[in-house]
């Protein structure tokens, strides 16, 4: 087996603007295509445009409620 690594790398769609991209260590934005499309994608993160599917979290109101309607059911009538 030859010690030197001849396959190319891997080619990826920048997940923000579609372009080619060589994921390489050679690109410190990788899989983004430039630091503009990663800071638009941490921006659309941020600002929760982007999110993943799921179903949403309990705030501390619906929790609060959960655990006393616990409470009263558990105890005997």
């Amino acid at each position: 087996m030859n010690s030197q690594d001849t396959t190319r790398p891997l080619e990826v769609a920048c997940p923000q603007c579609r372009k080619k991209v060589l994921w390489h260590e050679a690109n410190p934005y990788r899989p983004f295509c430039s630091k503009r499309c990663r800071l638009l994608d941490l921006g659309a993160w941020a600002d929760e445009s982007h999110r993943i599917a799921g179903e949403p979290a309990m705030d501390e109101t619906d929790l609060d409620a959960l655990l006393a309607r616990a409470d009263r059911d558990g105890e005997p009538s």
